[in-house]
């Protein structure tokens, strides 16, 4: 019952920035938790950010501290991932997910994925 769509992907060189959004749709206490994962070619998805919805709460991958930003537009029903001094190591799909009860970025917690866009940071 929950849908997830990501946008705002794209090529861009390093130290650029992007926004990436998530729209999402469904019942909100089915998405109390949001969050951002990525995934690179060869290499196992990781957590990057997440929020709860409920009570604004973030948290944040070490790795993606202090570069990205996550934050919600409520009355859109979508989030969004601010990634600034963009990295080639950044370089991966996005994906937005989403469960009704989660445990931070634990990615077996999240029952609703989206499609996912990809992002290419070139040196």
């Amino acid at each position: 019952q929950v849908q997830l769509v990501e946008s705002g992907g794209g090529s861009v060189p390093a130290g650029g920035s992007l926004r990436l959004s998530c729209v999402t749709s469904g019942a909100t206490s089915s998405k109390n938790c949001v969050g951002w994962f990525r995934q690179a070619p060869g290499k196992e998805r990781e957590g990057v950010a997440m929020i709860y919805s409920n009570s604004g709460v973030t948290k944040y991958a070490d790795s993606a501290k202090g570069r990205f930003t996550i934050s919600p537009d409520n009355r859109k029903n979508t989030v969004f991932l601010q990634i600034n001094s963009l990295k080639p190591e950044d370089t991966a799909q996005y994906y937005c997910a989403a469960a009704p009860l989660c445990y931070d970025l634990e990615q077996d917690e999240y029952i609703y994925w989206g499609q996912g866009t990809q992002v290419t940071v070139s040196s």
